[in-house]
Parts: C-alpha cells; sequence; structure tokens
C-alpha cells in the first residue's frame, strides 16, 4: 500500500471486498481517487477494509450484501449511486471455493456455488450496466480462476460456476463492447497470498503465490486500457506456477 490517495471523483464498486484481492482493489482505486463502494456479506469484513482504506486516505462505503439475493444487490446498488453516484468502474471479486467429489455434493451445496460464483456476476452486471449505457462508458470485470477454463476431479461445482461467469463476461463484451462499455475476464491461475493461505498451511514460497497488490495493479490497468486495445481475458499466475 503506497502514496496517499487523491481527492475523490469517481465511483468503484468492488463485490467481493474482504481480505486479500478484494481489499488490494478497494486501495488501488481509491488511490486514484475513486470513492470506492465496498460490497460483501459479512459487514465486520468490510468495516476492517473500510478502515484500511480511510487511513491511507482514500475514501470507502460499506453495503453488506447477499450478491446472490437479486433484491438485496438492486437496494445494494441504488444506495451507492444516491450517495455517490453510479459506477464508472464494477469488479466482481465474489466467489465460494470448496473441494469435494461429485457424489458428495448434494444440489443444495451446487446450486449455492453456482449462485455465488456465477448468478451473482449477472445480478451486478443488471444493476451497474444500464447507467453505464447510457453514459456510453464504463468498465465491467469479472475474476475468474483456472477452474474457469477447465473442470478437475472433486471441483465439478466450482468449475460449472466459473465456467458460467467466463461465459458471462464473453457475451456481455460483445454485446457492450460496441456501446462503450469494457467487459474483461481474468483468469486467476494459482494461490493468492492471504492470511487465510497461510492458516490452511500451504507450504509455498512467496514466489509461488500471486501479490494481492500486484493482482489490483493489473485490474487498474485493464480499466485504463484505450478502446481501441481492449483485452477480453487476461490469464496471470506467479512466475514458478506450471500451466
Amino acid at each position: 500500500m503506497g502514496t496517499t490517495a487523491k481527492s475523490a471523483t469517481k465511483v468503484a464498486a468492488v463485490v467481493g471486498a474482504g481480505p486479500g484481492l478484494g481489499a488490494a482493489l478497494a486501495w488501488r482505486f481509491a488511490r486514484e481517487g475513486y470513492t470506492v463502494g465496498l460490497f460483501a456479506r459479512s459487514e465486520d469484513s468490510l468495516r476492517k477494509v473500510q478502515q484500511m482504506v480511510h487511513e491511507a486516505g482514500g475514501s470507502a462505503s460499506l453495503y453488506p450484501t447477499d450478491a446472490t439475493d437479486a433484491g438485496a444487490v438492486s437496494e445494494s446498488f441504488a444506495r451507492l449511486r444516491e450517495e455517490h453516484g453510479a459506477p464508472d468502474v464494477c469488479i466482481y471479486n465474489a466467489g465460494l471455493f470448496r473441494m469435494a467429489g461429485f457424489l458428495e455434493t448434494s444440489p443444495e451445496d451446487f446450486d449455492t456455488s453456482w449462485r455465488i460464483n456465477c448468478l451473482g456476476g449477472v445480478l451486478c452486471a443488471r444493476a451497474v450496466l444500464p447507467a453505464m449505457v447510457e453514459r456510453g462508458r464504463g468498465t465491467l470485470l469479472f475474476t475468474g480462476a483456472t477452474a474457469s477454463l477447465r473442470g478437475g476431479p472433486r471441483s465439478a461445482a466450482f468449475a460449472t460456476g466459473k465456467f458460467g461467469l467466463r461465459a458471462l463476461a464473453q457475451s456481455l463484451a460483445r454485446e457492450f463492447g460496441p456501446r462503450g462499455i469494457h467487459v474483461a475476464h481474468v483468469v486467476i491461475d494459482g494461490v493468492i497470498d492471504t492470511t487465510r493461505t497461510h492458516a490452511r498451511g500451504a507450504l509455498r514460497q512467496p514466489a509461488e503465490l500471486l501479490s494481492p497488490d500486484a493482482l489490483a495493479e493489473t485490474y487498474w490497468q485493464l480499466h485504463r486500457q484505450d478502446p481501441s486495445a481492449w483485452t477480453q481475458e487476461l490469464d496471470v499466475r506467479p512466475a514458478p506456477e506450471k500451466f
């Protein structure tokens, strides 16, 4: 986390703004003068991110929201628009990663995974696209995973949701790109360096982990791309990661 934030003039929404990448994204955009709307289920988690942004001189507001609840998403984004304005950029970073064998995954668990990993992206896109289309500009970014590209054993539920999110991003890019909206999908191929990662006992060297701040810089650069050379999909991984 670096320099003091500039005075806020634009609005960014980060859905899934918890510790790690979510917090890094919030600070990266706040650093550039954006007021950041922080969205996640846990208000306590959001408050920690908000405090970090405020202590660094940025501006952030809390919107505790279940991203899979259409009414809650609509209401929270309406509050953001009323309090700060329509988002110039929206990042869907929410996700649920659970490894389980297919026969051990109940239909209810499968549905929960799909709703968080895919449906939430649909609902958030519907909440922000009308204003972006009206203005003729905007950025919509989706966080993907290795499972967005290939399903693996014990990941049927996770991969299905992530495949769907990738398809959503492709479809929206083709439909709304000509209308001035940059839609991009980021495939994160590796493990992000977070407190939770270390708590799980992941035996990896720092060089084998993705830096949240480095990832946030990649999202910022996607947002800043000139329309003459937009990226629709980008994959990122640590240098030692096999692929």
